[in-house]
């Protein structure tokens, strides 16, 4: 009987002990999930405490010789550190050790100042290095706590000063370009931001990572929302004879990944959530002309714990800095705003998805089952 087994050697066993490893899975899938998570602990949650601070309480008080404004402050501190956050996560969900995932907060830092308005870009390809030298390096000497700290983030900077300027002109060069294009064209882009969002949103890959990224904001922004709802609201409804209440909570407002088991095994199962971003996206940018002018991760969040519509929200009361530069300013949301929200979240994906699976289940496309989550 033969051995199957081959024994890594070299470069290979290197990697394999150190841990390093270049796969779809652990680069784009772990990677843009963690650059997500960062974003939603520091820029995200900072919005929601400033928006809270702002307009409806805070907790204001003196110490120490000053005075402080907790909400506000918290934002304040937290948009500060957003690019060391979102290295930190990365490194995280690619497994780095102890010491490279401290190391990249400074990393983080010094990307995104450098990479202007499309930084969350860089931080995360820069981080991809960063990651790989400390890797490299990490537990091989007997001084490992100043040479893992010193490879990681010299190596780390040296990268961001020489990548992430161009890395960030180009990602807000391409968003800028998507918002203009959706301005001039909103059905058009309606229809391609909020089908390609929303499929990206189901996919194991961040949507919220990608238009943080690519800064989408304003009626673009508004598209990717449509899409990324009818998506998550879609697939809750479609599935609700196999999965009740459970699933329509686990994929409504949790994620409609759930789902991609099912969807590799038959992809026309995917359907009816694109057929109600197709039909969203457009009654969102040409009826209602929803703007996401609150901070862009919220554009690919969806009803995700309601951050999509919050998003919204936020951006009505407060505009983020990306959309302020596009020139949006702060309003006072009427009630066919209002209205375009509830119909755009819920509404529209809710019956054009079930009308659709209804269909398909008539015509035999879609067979009892074959939307079952384990939940």
């Amino acid at each position: 009987m033969s051995n199957t087994t081959t024994e890594l050697t070299g470069w290979k066993k290197y990697c394999k002990e150190q841990n390093i490893e270049f796969s779809v899975q652990r680069i784009l899938i772990d990677g843009l999930g963690g650059m997500a998570h960062g974003l939603f602990a520091s820029l995200l949650i900072g919005t929601i405490f400033s928006t809270i601070g702002v307009y409806l309480f805070d907790l204001n008080y003196s110490i120490w010789g000053q005075e402080f404004a907790l909400l506000v402050d918290s934002k304040t501190f937290a948009y500060a550190v957003q690019g060391a956050a979102m290295a930190g996560a990365i490194a995280y969900s690619m497994k780095a050790p102890p010491f490279v995932i401290y190391s990249c907060l400074a990393v983080g830092y010094a990307t995104n100042s450098l990479g202007g308005a499309g930084g969350p870009l860089a931080v995360f390809f820069v981080t991809l290095i960063a990651v790989f030298l400390g890797k490299l390096v990490s537990k091989r000497t007997p001084v490992d706590l100043i040479v893992t700290p010193t490879v990681t983030i010299v190596g780390g900077v040296f990268v961001a000063t020489l990548i992430a300027p161009p890395i960030g002109a180009a990602a807000s060069w391409l968003g800028n370009i998507i918002m203009w294009a959706t301005n001039q064209q909103p059905f058009l882009m309606g229809i391609l931001v909020a089908a390609i969002m929303g499929i990206v949103l189901t996919l194991p890959i961040s949507s919220a990572a990608i238009c943080a990224a690519l800064g989408l904001v304003g009626l673009a922004g508004g598209a990717a929302v449509a899409g990324c709802c009818a998506h998550m609201v879609g697939f809750a409804v479609a599935s609700y004879r196999e999965n009740g209440i459970n699933g329509l909570t686990a994929q409504g407002i949790g994620t409609s990944m759930l789902q991609v088991p099912n969807l590799v095994r038959k992809p026309v199962l995917w359907l009816p959530a694109v057929v109600a971003s197709v039909v969203n996206g457009p009654i969102a940018t040409c009826l209602f002309k929803l703007k996401m002018n609150g901070a862009a991760i919220s554009s690919g969040m969806g009803t995700c714990g309601f951050v999509g519509p919050i998003g919204v929200i936020t951006g009505w009361i407060n505009p983020s800095e990306a959309a302020a530069a596009q020139g949006e300013v702060a309003y006072s949301a009427g009630a066919f705003d209002w209205i375009g929200l509830i119909i755009i979240s819920i509404i529209v994906p809710a019956v054009v998805a079930w009308l659709t699976s209804e269909f398909m289940r008539k015509k035999g496309m879609i067979q009892e089952g074959d939307y079952k989550l384990d939940l």
